[in-house]
């Protein structure tokens, strides 16, 4: 056969070009191509499309019903930083199992643990920009974790929306202490979201509506006779996780900080342990790495913290 002609060859070469990108943007690979994704799929055209919609945007038929809209499970932006262990929580047991609106109910006795993660595994393929699971970082649950008052997850606004720190936590570049956020700061947001229909915020509209402050159980103290400002150490840079962990990965704030008996017998008997966050031996450490590091010129001397 002979050579097609130019203008044809061209046509063709377009197309080749242009066809892939009719799929959807940001999108995993299609359902034939992982059988988890194309089982998940089956799954979420039963079980979710109703309020979540076919394409996963939280625009189902049933949508318009909630106070709280459906999730849109194309943002990678907000989906992607989430770990599987969230979703499969939430699917399973319901949006109160993490603090989330009871609109989302749980599906624990229409769906096994096979067919959640399968979900789930069509779920991340809707997303855009793409999921990678380098993106979502385990959660980390601290054993002895106080209850709060109310379900305050950070994971959700510290990971997921990534809500600066010192949004809630005001004080924390002006003063010792990086305070606690006020009724009115956190109805600087709920007077609208979750407002109607999620009992977590409902019990934030009851402290407004009472004019009595939200009593938070304090989860990181240092010694009475220890002077720790936070200002200096916030305008230096130090990131909060430095001293309070990867709080933007769990859903109740804990902190294994402090002396403890264990810690001191192992020193007494030679191990030397590393030392406890949030201890004087800590503190110095970091002091001294960051005067090598970045010329910190952090006191070392005991008036420092002790006056």
């Amino acid at each position: 056969m002979g050579r097609r002609p130019l203008g044809f060859r061209l046509a063709l070469g377009l197309s080749a070009l242009l066809i892939p990108s009719l799929a959807a943007p940001g999108r995993a690979a299609a359902p034939a191509q992982n059988p988890d994704v194309k089982a998940g799929q089956a799954l979420y055209v039963t079980h979710c499309a109703a309020c979540h919609g076919n394409a996963g945007r939280g625009d189902g038929p049933s949508a318009a019903g909630f106070a709280t809209k459906p999730a849109d499970l194309t943002d990678g932006r907000l989906l992607n930083v989430l770990p599987d262990e969230f979703l499969l929580s939430v699917i399973r047991r319901g949006g109160p199992s993490e603090g989330l609106s009871p609109g989302m109910p749980g599906f624990a006795a229409y769906l096994s643990e096979t067919q959640t993660r399968q979900v789930v595994a069509y779920v991340r393929s809707l997303a855009s920009p793409r999921w990678q699971p380098a993106m979502a970082r385990p959660v980390v649950t601290v054993p002895g974790a106080p209850a709060q008052p109310i379900f305050f997850s950070h994971l959700i606004h510290a990971g997921k929306y990534t809500i600066a720190c010192q949004y809630c936590h005001t004080e924390a570049r002006r003063s010792e202490y990086a305070g606690l956020p006020s009724v009115e700061r956190c109805m600087g947001c709920h007077k609208i979201i979750g407002a109607q229909d999620n009992p977590e915020i409902g019990k934030i509209h009851e402290y407004w509506r009472r004019g009595l402050a939200i009593p938070w159980v304090r989860v990181f103290k240092v010694p009475e006779f220890t002077y720790f400002p936070h200002k200096p150490h916030v305008r230096f840079g130090v990131e909060c996780q430095t001293c309070h962990g990867p709080i933007e990965r769990m859903r109740v704030v804990g902190g294994v900080t402090g002396p403890s008996l264990a810690h001191d017998l192992a020193n007494l008997v030679g191990l030397k342990p590393p030392p406890r966050p949030l201890t004087m031996g800590w503190c110095v450490d970091c002091h001294r790495a960051q005067n090598a590091a970045r010329r910190a010129q952090a006191p070392l001397d005991c008036v420092a913290c002790h006056h």
